[in-house]
């Protein structure tokens, strides 16, 4: 009898490291390849933002139709769907009876019960989910998810000496679709101003590129600079949709220390994939909880709504320069540095007082490199309601101006401002604030 699998692309949109597709692959006759553009993405959320925003998307719609050439040198197809995708893999799996499932593990609570849903609807179906958006395997941790250390320092040390598995070769090889109705990847907009463009193949261009110039043996002195090409690694927005692979990453950071000699930088870059290991697993761990006012912590936080404020600090028009300057950046390319995410998510919590939900979920909507786990869990520790044992980070603006912009070049790149501006122009009670009379 012939056995038709499904493969649910996601957050792993590539060809190379491909163990959950490759898996799927050696076990059916026929193959389903599909992507679901979920309609709720881009629709406005209950935190005043959406899912998705412009820049995301158009990049999504690039890697997209990348992943679709690749399929199609091997005799495949993409399907893409923009439905629900439990309603849209529940009709395939009935249209095509379908005996396997797989996809590549999420870290998100809405998606693991997604993939629960469908397990539970079809109980005949065979489903196969392997980790691919990690550096690990679940079964290689040395604890159990629920004993997941509490900070990020206990973490690296029971986990940076560990083996990381190998990345697979590219796949050169797939079973045939059955016939399926033709559908084709949704238009992209109007070009925006973007640093990046999607898909496997500008993602492992761009891995190459740095690898063979010398930045990785820098890389520690200058991740923290607000601007600059190479200051940075910027793989950021293709491992967010899984164009490109941490394994990979790891895997060619091995061999260029091998050709140049590892130092403190090249350790450094190694140090910030396990971040990002960190918060998977975190997101993992803590479900819901990534999303709560109270966080991880469950303790109760002083907190409120501005209107004016939060469109201030969305827009770049606060009282602080920098704060401007970055979300100005952010608003025009879909990207911001480290460094800045840390600062603006700081205003926010600490100089505006918001709820710092908000702001993560308008990180969710701008950023181009948008991780769940990651973008979550870093406000959650700016906040103090995450996984930092100091109680959250509260960065003083005149300080990281005069560290990190001391001459204003960056400021006056992304026009901050001269800071002049009245952080409110209404009281509590939304009256305009008068300004004082001047005495006679």
């Amino acid at each position: 009898m012939t056995q038709t699998g499904l493969f649910w692309f996601n957050n792993d949109l590539r060809l190379h490291d491909q163990t959950a597709l490759w898996q799927l692959a050696n076990r059916v006759d026929r193959l389903v390849c599909v992507f679901c553009i979920d309609p709720e993405w881009l629709k406005p959320n209950g935190l005043n933002s959406r899912a998705m925003g412009q820049q995301r998307y158009r990049f999504l719609l690039e890697s997209l139709a990348d992943l679709q050439e690749a399929l199609t040198d091997l005799g495949q197809t993409l399907l893409v769907l923009e439905q629900r995708p439990v309603a849209a893999i529940s009709q395939l799996i009935e249209q095509h009876q379908i005996s396997h499932v797989g996809r590549s593990a999420h870290p998100g609570i809405y998606e693991q019960r997604q993939w629960a849903t469908l397990q539970r609807s079809f109980p005949g179906t065979r489903f196969l989910e392997t980790d691919t958006f990690t550096l690990f395997h679940r079964e290689d941790l040395p604890f159990a998810i629920d004993d997941l250390p509490k900070s990020f320092s206990q973490f690296r040390r029971k986990v940076e000496t560990l083996q990381v598995p190998a990345a697979q070769k590219a796949m050169t090889y797939l079973p045939s679709p059955p016939p399926l109705e033709f559908t084709s990847i949704p238009q992209q907009q109007a070009a925006l101003n973007t640093l990046f463009k999607g898909g496997e193949r500008a993602a492992l261009t761009h891995l190459g590129n740095y690898f063979s110039s010398e930045a990785a043996s820098s890389y520690k002195q200058t991740r923290n600079a607000l601007d600059g090409w190479l200051n940075s690694t910027r793989f950021s927005p293709w491992l967010a949709n899984g164009s490109l692979s941490a394994r990979y990453i790891h895997s060619c950071l091995r061999q260029y220390e091998r050709l140049h000699g590892a130092n403190d930088s090249t350790k450094w870059i190694f140090v910030e994939l396990l971040w990002r290991e960190y918060f998977q697993w975190y997101a993992i761990q803590h479900g819901y909880r990534l999303f709560t006012p109270a966080g991880i912590t469950q303790k109760p936080v002083r907190c409120c709504f501005y209107p004016e404020r939060y469109q201030r600090w969305c827009h770049g028009n606060t009282p602080y320069p920098l704060v401007n300057a970055l979300m100005h950046e952010l608003n025009e390319t879909g990207y911001m540095s480290n460094r800045g995410r840390q600062i603006v998510a700081s205003a926010f919590i600490h100089e505006l007082r918001m709820d710092w939900r908000y702001g993560a979920a308008y990180f969710e909507q701008q950023l181009i490199d948008y991780d769940m786990a990651s973008n979550w869990g870093n406000w959650q520790y700016i906040a103090g309601v995450g996984a930092d044992p100091r109680g959250g980070r509260h960065f003083n603006l005149e300080k990281q101006t005069r560290e990190y912009d001391p001459d204003g070049i960056f400021i006056n790149k992304w026009q901050g401002g001269e800071g002049n501006q009245p952080l409110d122009s209404l009281d509590a009670a939304d009256w305009p604030i008068m300004p004082p009379r001047p005495r006679s």
